[in-house]
């Protein structure tokens, strides 16, 4: 059966960018308070009415261009977002007719920090089976819009960016390069540690009313202590997870490519397993955490800046809400 391979990436993030001084200014906070418990910077959130579609639009076409595959080629979307343009349809579907691509199966994946990885592991085993051939596996946020900016939000609001990154799967050609294995995970114990409560179907009369508003329950409300504790447990493992599979060791990986989540959360996963820090790939700091985004936004400035070269083994690792956490090993 034929791997699954990463062909090109790409990535788009909207013009504006929003500092932690500017956070500054519409909450009690400061860029040393942010930078220390995240390692965020700045990130950046859109102008005006857009979606996760617009942005996705922009990632795909620049990672079909570098992929060197043609629009009319693909066979395929699989589009991974918390942040969806509209209740339903799918954001997939909205891409689609953007793209131009009527009639190919479009299919959105709910996994959140872990979406991109839980689309990876869904595109390799339908390349492997031969189902399809060249897939678009697509990440895009609009977080800004769903934000309590405010002092009671900011441990919530200060983290999270908008952004799109996408990257053209296909069937590998009987090369070393390719998806090697996936492992996916989820504890739906801690559900209500990282969530927005409303609206929701399961309410009566109405999914959101007046008084959940007033009362806030449509914000993101996060137990941090709670995620950094659970996080720092599962990523480590699932990395090992996917090295003992493949019979390889941490020695064996050229990069790591974690999720965005959160700077602190990623350095401790490094020393727990003593990874050198330019083994552990982060840009967290000009995008915040983009979450479905987060991986592919990674590997395509990692490839930019020349730390992610062809022939390179590749470790991708995530945390999130629900919670999921997932790992992927893969030759570049």
């Amino acid at each position: 059966m034929p791997r699954a391979v990463i062909l090109g990436v790409g990535g788009h993030v909207p013009e504006r960018v929003v500092t932690n001084q500017d956070m500054a200014q519409w909450m009690e906070t400061s860029d040393e308070w942010i930078f220390e418990r995240t390692g965020i910077r700045q990130r950046h959130w859109i102008e005006g009415e857009a979606g996760g579609s617009e942005l996705a639009e922009r990632a795909v076409r620049q990672a079909l261009s570098r992929a060197g595959v043609e629009l009319e080629e693909i066979d395929c979307i699989i589009l991974a977002t918390l942040s969806p343009d509209h209740t339903f349809p799918g954001t997939g579907c909205f891409l689609q007719e953007r793209l131009g691509l009527p009639g190919i199966p479009a299919l959105d994946v709910r996994a959140q920090c872990s979406g991109f990885i839980y689309g990876l592991s869904v595109a390799d085993a339908w390349i492997r089976v031969g189902q399809y051939k060249n897939i678009l596996l697509v990440g895009t946020e609009v977080h800004s819009t769903g934000l309590d900016i405010s002092t009671e939000g900011r441990d919530v609001a200060c983290l999270f960016g908008d952004g799109a990154g996408a990257a053209v799967v296909a069937a590998g050609k009987g090369d070393e390069r390719g998806v090697l294995s996936t492992h996916l995970h989820a504890d739906g114990r801690y559900a209500k540690d990282l969530w927005i409560e409303a609206p929701g179907s399961r309410f009566q009369p109405a999914r959101i009313t007046k008084d959940m508003i007033d009362a806030g329950r449509h914000w993101p409300k996060m137990k941090g202590r709670r995620v950094f504790t659970k996080a720092v447990k599962h990523m480590p493992a699932v990395i090992k997870e996917g090295l003992a599979h493949n019979g390889m060791t941490l020695d064996d990986v050229d990069l790591f490519v974690p999720h965005q989540a959160n700077l602190r959360i990623n350095e401790a996963v490094a020393r727990l397993l003593g990874i050198e820090p330019d083994r552990m790939y982060s840009n967290i700091e000009r995008y915040g955490n983009t979450t479905a985004a987060s991986i592919p936004l990674a590997l395509r400035d990692a490839e930019q800046e020349g730390r992610l070269k062809r022939g390179d083994t590749l470790m991708l690792v995530s945390f999130g809400s629900g919670f999921t956490w997932a790992s992927a090993l893969l030759r570049w």
